[in-house]
């Protein structure tokens, strides 16, 4: 398959899952120096925000800011300087569940914070409330192929712009009887800060095109089973080739016949 390749360096990450908490502690994890427990997410409570925003927000909001604050720590950037990529296969689910069930009664009148919050850019509007970014963010959605749509469009802005980018991916549960149409087991979220430029901090490039070939799965048959559940965790096998340093190519999923393949070169 003939097509473009995007080039970039990754100078931070953020990641906050199931028996995943940061980034520095699960890189072992991921490694395969230590064994992965499947434990239930904890979400920080967005000390950034001011208190009537923090009173109100979800877990997506929660998820978006924990990880993203990480990676752009870890980088050692300004937030209020990045362009940021928000990617995310809905929005969030307890609020969704809150509205359904309003509507399912007798008052039907949903709350101002309800309605504002069910809006799939509600979380990306948090971000730069909690930063005080007032830079571009582009907010996304393609279902289980959306940490794949995210990864494309900020390697883009990254090759096109020629400006660091951030990329924050996201997913959160839904409620019963939601649950049962929409799976999504845990809350999952992974940042990646994106640069035109190698820098000291830098762990490694990237090169993405995309191809036909299959996707790459885990051996861990729990962190397969994450990696198949949450759309946001089809990121794992670029983080798992990141922790061990492997200089190689994996494939990632994004649709059924059309995958992105990434070539990795630790710095």
């Amino acid at each position: 398959m003939n097509t473009i390749t995007l080039t970039a360096y990754i100078d931070g990450i953020g990641l906050l899952g199931p028996g995943l908490t940061g980034w520095p502690d699960s890189r072992p994890i991921l490694a395969g120096q230590q064994a992965y427990q499947n434990q239930t997410t904890v979400l920080p409570s967005p000390a950034l925000l001011p208190a009537a925003e923090r009173r109100r927000s979800g877990a997506i909001v929660k998820l978006t800011l924990a990880t993203g604050l990480e990676a752009v720590t870890a980088a050692n950037l300004d937030p209020t300087t990045l362009p940021c990529v928000y990617t995310a296969s809905g929005g969030d689910g307890q609020n969704c569940h809150e509205i359904c069930e309003t509507l399912a009664s007798d008052d039907r009148h949903i709350s101002p914070t309800r309605f504002h919050n069910s809006v799939h850019n509600a979380a990306a509007g948090y971000w730069s409330i909690a930063t005080g970014a007032m830079t571009p963010i582009s907010v996304l959605c393609a279902y289980d192929a959306s940490f794949g749509a995210g990864l494309l469009e900020a390697m883009t802005q990254v090759v096109v712009d020629n400006v660091p980018v951030l990329l924050i991916a996201s997913d959160t549960t839904y409620p019963e009887p939601l649950h049962h149409a929409r799976p999504i087991p845990d809350n999952f979220g992974i940042a990646l800060v994106l640069s035109p430029r190698q820098s000291a901090g830098s762990l490694a490039s990237i090169n993405i095109s995309l191809t036909g070939d299959a996707a790459d799965t885990l051996d861990d048959a729990a962190l397969e089973q994450l990696r198949r559940g949450i759309p946001a965790a089809r990121s794992l096998p670029l983080l798992q080739a990141l922790a061990q340093e492997r200089n190689g190519r994996i494939v990632l999923d994004y649709f059924e016949h059309l995958r992105i393949a990434v070539a990795i070169t630790p710095c």
